[in-house]
């Protein structure tokens, strides 16, 4: 038995010796594969976007401030140059709305007004720096939110929001 224990390790060192002297490159394990949800007809990951923070179906506490955190995956997050003349392909920023649904694709993102408070029902935050985080303070209740991503003429992107619910106490 320890013969073979014996052999088989000289064995697996050969091949570990062997791999690491190769002038090709190490074969990498295939990646699980996609979601349908996730994958475009072409074999490439589509675009998306979602929130890092809170979680959907989450219960918060109104005695402090709701962090939201959003990401995106394969489509760059940029800030809007400022002289933007025609959106760049493939680049946008983030929009930020309260007890809204996704806008269809092309509409124009609708911006809050100054007085308007942060997040008004129908008016959109607009993150035109880039930036992915965001704090309000909410009174208890039910609420919708929604991530949408806008081209740099803030125009909403097709496929690229995302809704949640939040219950704050």
């Amino acid at each position: 038995m320890a013969k073979r224990l014996l052999i088989a390790g000289v064995v697996a060192a050969l091949a570990l010796a062997g791999a690491a002297c190769s002038s090709e490159a190490p074969k990498e394990e295939a990646a699980p594969a996609a979601s349908a949800s996730t994958e475009s007809h072409e074999g490439h990951q589509a675009a998306k976007v979602y929130f890092k923070e809170p979680k959907d179906g989450s219960t918060v506490s109104s005695k402090s401030t709701l962090k939201f955190v959003f990401g995106a995956d394969n489509y760059q997050i940029s800030a809007v140059p400022p002289d933007a003349k025609e959106a760049r392909p493939n680049m946008g920023h983030f929009h930020f709305g309260v007890n809204t649904d996704c806008l269809p694709p092309g509409t124009t993102i609708p911006k809050a007004e100054e007085g308007d408070k942060p997040g008004t029902a129908g008016k959109w935050v607009h993150f035109g720096k880039g930036t992915d985080t965001f704090e309000m303070a909410l009174n208890p209740g039910d609420y919708k939110f929604a991530v949408e991503v806008g081209d740099d003429l803030h125009r909403a992107v097709e496929g690229m929001c995302e809704t949640i619910n939040i219950k704050v106490e």
